[in-house]
């Protein structure tokens, strides 16, 4: 864990500090743009004094000139610097999308443990995007250091006096600034937890509207979405709260300060130390540290707020993988002998299995827990508490998930459907150049081609929720078939599909996965009939093993769980 949350915070640190080229061209023209900024009131001062007091024509219009063009030098470097932090930005939020996908993704899972989908959303978008902001905020806060240090400078110059009450007055305005910060901080991280859990329970409401609807439930869910919601309203109101607390005293303490050195100013030109000029020189850069300062308040609000969102993606980047990467490899050609021994995992209890390379077994599970957990197993979404899983010989502990996923295919009840068409989602998986059409007849999705206006071209939106349920569960088995893997796992493929057409698939599947090992998880007795045998699995243990008609026979348990 020590290792992977040093992972997490490198990831950080490079998508960061990898923008450095932009962060340092946004805060070097940034720092002209401020510099440019604290000039005007002492260009201003010169003029007073070296044309206006005198009455010089020729002396006005050149420092006028002289002014126009530090005002031009400003403007541009305002905005090719704000670009380059932008950019600096916005690179630094896709780097972290872009590790926050792959952790998703990562074979090995882990990343999704504890977290609802939409948490994650909310973590690879929002989060990001704060943290990628820590780049402008830096390069701002750059700036606005160099317009301050320019600003003293000038005032030293100017008076001694005023130039060190700003010198001295500046590190403690940071220090509280900062210290109003850490509220904002805890609260800001309150919030974006808030709002991610809200974000999930919203994207699982959404996904499952239809059952909602069917149960009647819809009064239930939206009383759960508006107590979820109510709770990120009030975190967020609570960090909107810290926020203007913050702002508003850093305001006033600056306000404070700018009123001391206009009055210091003031005092020293009616004793006659500084010109009528410079007294307006002076004014002048005593407003124009208000915005240096009120941008230290709005970096360190930034930062506090990056700091909270950095912390949420270091733990998803930090969660080690559910499964460790081995470094074996199956012989080739894989050919499709599995074996259990002693495996214990969940409900499932010292299971000793062989299934012999082209084997068509079917399993028959009186606990829908127990075939859940068998499938983690042999998919490698987890492994056995105790016992191993083999295939060909070699541990699945052994082996890269990744590198086993080429040879198995684990096909989920409730897999979805990805937007696009539907011959896209049948080739998914399938390899260069194959022919879907075997596989959409094996599975009846054949007839789902010939009823759509647009055949196989019919558009499929977002996990497949514009087909019904039935046809998204063909076209889900169409696709793993189509894939061809040496081993194909699927379960309860027909729950939704009309006794008919179960009828129909049922052989189809025999046929086009005949030679290749297939293990059919099912109570379907359609599915477990053309099975070459099939073994039942009751109260986490395998009671008996044989053809589907033998098993009706002998065991009561067996005809509950697949005639009832």
């Amino acid at each position: 864990m020590g290792v992977a949350a040093s992972s997490g915070r490198d990831v950080l640190r490079r998508a960061v500090g990898g923008q450095r080229r932009d962060v340092a061209l946004g805060s070097l023209l940034g720092a002209g743009h401020q510099a440019g900024e604290a000039l005007v009131p002492v260009l201003i001062g010169v003029v007073i004094d070296q044309a206006v007091a005198k009455g010089e024509v020729s002396a006005l219009l050149l420092w006028l000139a002289v002014l126009a063009v530090v005002y031009v030098g400003l403007s541009f470097s305002f905005r090719f610097g704000a670009r380059a932090g932008e950019r600096a930005a916005e690179q630094a939020a896709h780097v972290l999308r872009v590790e926050l996908v792959r952790r998703v993704l990562h074979p090995g899972g882990g990343a999704e443990n504890g977290r609802l989908p939409g948490a994650l959303t909310t973590i690879a978008t929002e989060d990001a995007k704060r943290v990628g902001a820590v780049n402008m905020a830096v390069m701002f806060g750059i700036s606005a250091i160099v317009g301050l240090l320019v600003g003293v400078a000038v005032l030293l110059w100017i008076s001694l006096p005023l130039g060190l009450i700003v010198l001295l007055g500046t590190p403690v305005l940071l220090w509280l600034g900062h210290l109003l910060s850490k509220p904002l901080e805890r609260r800001s991280e309150a919030e974006q937890e808030r709002a991610a859990h809200a974000s999930g329970v919203a994207a699982d409401l959404v996904a499952g509207l239809r059952v909602l609807k069917g149960i009647g439930a819809e009064d239930a869910a939206v009383d759960r979405y508006r107590r979820t919601s109510r709770g990120s309203l009030v975190a967020t109101l609570r960090a909107a709260r810290a926020e203007a607390l913050q702002n508003g005293m850093v305001l006033a303490l600056t306000g404070c300060f700018i009123a001391v050195v206009a009055l210091v100013g003031g005092r020293l030109a009616v004793q006659g130390d500084i010109s009528l000029g410079q007294l307006v020189s002076a004014v002048g850069l005593a407003l124009f540290l208000l915005g240096p300062l009120e941008v230290f308040a709005w970096v360190n609000a930034d930062l506090a707020q990056g700091r909270a969102s950095a912390a949420r993606i270091a733990g998803v980047l930090a969660t080690p993988p559910a499964v460790t990467i081995g470094g074996g490899r199956l012989p080739q050609p894989v050919r499709g002998e599995v074996r259990l021994r002693g495996v214990s995992h969940g409900g499932l209890h010292e299971i000793d299995l062989d299934i012999a390379a082209g084997e068509l077994l079917g399993v028959a599970a009186t606990d829908p827990a127990d075939a859940a957990a068998l499938l983690r197993c042999l998919s490698r979404q987890a492994d056995p508490e105790s016992g191993v899983v083999e295939l060909d010989g070699v541990s699945l502990r052994e082996l890269d998930p990744a590198d086993l996923r080429l040879a198995v295919l684990v096909a989920e009840h409730d897999a979805d459907l990805f937007e696009g068409t539907l011959w896209g989602n049948v080739n998914a998986a399938a390899p260069e150049s194959a022919d879907p059409e075997p596989a959409m007849v094996a599975a009846g999705a054949d007839e789902i081609v010939r009823a759509m206006p647009r055949g196989g071209d019919t558009a499929v939106s977002g996990r497949g929720h514009s087909l019904s349920g039935g046809q998204r569960q063909r076209v889900a088995l169409a696709r793993a078939l189509a894939a061809d893997r040496a081993v194909l796992v699927v379960h309860d493929p027909t729950t939704a599909v009309d006794g008919v057409t179960e009828a129909r698939i049922a052989p189809g599947i025999r046929e086009i996965r005949r030679g290749r090992t297939t293990i059919l998880v099912t109570t379907s007795p359609a599915l477990l009939a053309v099975a070459d045998r099939v073994v039942l699995l009751d109260g986490g243990r395998i009671t008996d093993a044989a053809p589907h008609a033998d098993l009706v026979r002998r065991h009561a348990a067996y005809r509950t769980a697949v005639l009832a």
